[in-house]
């Protein structure tokens, strides 16, 4: 198992590669081009530069003893047009001309050496919470989703909202470009059906998985976040039947999961499961997100702590099962609880600050470590 650390790249993260550097256990960072609009081919020298920059080492650092590196085998995400969900043209760009730029950028992917692409086949929006900055009973801050609010919000409402509360980062899954086109994707979704975005999400993998084979990149979707349909919008990666009906699509080996246990385990009755799930569909989970989330009992849920008992995901069970099974994809902490000066004169990214993801990852790593010397 490797560990990783999602970065935004310089200039886009409070997070530097010198403070993941220094966190126990991390290898691998985690990135992607951000500035790269879905649709958009990744060109070699771009994947070059920002692959260069994650593996090196600065003179500056080398200069105060610094030796340890870190790799760039891991993308999140290559994100997936909105043509592609559709099987239409829409935002200016047909279903076909979308696949055949994922395929390119696949290609130049896997010629750098990346081994692991995370994506999401979410309509419209990525990820969704009403609050990004909940206060918690201990003083820190956290991600945190009202049910009530969400049943009352417009869309046009959310996307204002969440441009409102971003710390002036860039939200993955919020970008500027794809939320320009709202109008349009929202009159091209009416009507769309959860068995329309199967077949939709077949032909995409029978275009892009043969690539995959060829250039050794293992794609990795991510579950739906939060894991039920929004504003009637068909969502198909929730469930741990979902997980199999995804991974039924296509039988190769290179067609896996990013089991995001946080987002999976944001569905209450499936918080109970993520131990299963990890046990059920082990051999295609290429890339693991390990968080914790605790439930209220009027269907709102908020982030909290990486430690077992501080919410409704059995992370120690997680491990366990990682352990266990010789897992050897990767494994980043995912979203963490703003600590600190996080709150006031150091604002992250949401959900991306330093403190308590590396906390969560010396928590998940412990577990995992105490299993292994247990044999």
């Amino acid at each position: 198992m490797k560990m990783g650390f999602r970065w935004y790249g310089d200039g886009n993260d409070t997070v530097s590669l010198d403070d993941i550097r220094q966190i126990p256990g991390v290898e691998t960072v985690v990135w992607s081009l951000h500035h790269k609009p879905a649709g958009e081919v990744w060109e070699q020298a771009e994947i070059a530069s920002e692959m260069a920059k994650i593996t090196a080492i600065s003179d500056a650092a080398a200069a105060r003893g610094v030796t340890r590196r870190l790799d760039a085998e891991v993308v999140e995400s290559v994100n997936v047009h909105e043509s592609i969900k559709l099987g239409r043209t829409v935002l200016g760009l047909s279903r076909d001309e979308a696949i055949q730029n994922y395929i390119t950028t696949l290609q130049r992917l896997g010629r750098a050496g990346v081994k692991v692409v995370c994506y999401n086949f979410m309509p419209v929006f990525d990820w969704l919470r009403t609050d990004l900055w909940h206060p918690l009973p201990d003083g820190s801050t956290a991600l945190y989703f009202e049910k009530a609010l969400v049943d009352q919000l417009t869309p046009e409402k959310l996307i204002a909202d969440m441009r409102a509360n971003s710390a002036e980062l860039t939200l993955p899954g919020w970008e500027p470009e794809r939320l320009a086109g709202f109008s349009e994707l929202n009159a091209a979704y009416e009507g769309v059906t959860h068995a329309d975005m199967y077949r939709t999400y077949a032909y995409f993998l029978d275009a892009v998985i043969p690539t995959c084979e060829e250039f050794d990149v293992k794609l990795g979707v991510h579950p739906d976040d939060p894991p039920f349909d929004l504003f009637g919008w068909p969502r198909v990666v929730s469930t741990m039947a979902d997980l199999g009906t995804v991974l039924a699509l296509n039988d190769s080996p290179y067609h896996g999961l990013t089991l995001c246990l946080g987002s999976f385990s944001a569905k209450a009755d499936q918080a109970p499961r993520a131990v299963e799930a990890v046990q059920t569909y082990l051999p295609r989970i290429h890339f693991s997100h390990v968080r914790n989330v605790k439930h209220y009992p009027n269907g709102d849920f908020s982030e909290v702590a990486h430690r077992a008992c501080e919410g409704h995901v059995d992370t120690v069970g997680v491990m366990k099962a990682y352990a266990d099974g010789d897992y050897s994809g990767y494994i980043r902490p995912d979203h963490g609880r703003h600590l600190w000066t996080e709150n006031t004169t150091n604002k992250p990214r949401p959900g991306y600050g330093l403190y308590d993801r590396a906390l969560g990852i010396q928590y998940l790593l412990g577990v995992w470590d105490a299993v292994r010397a247990s044999r």
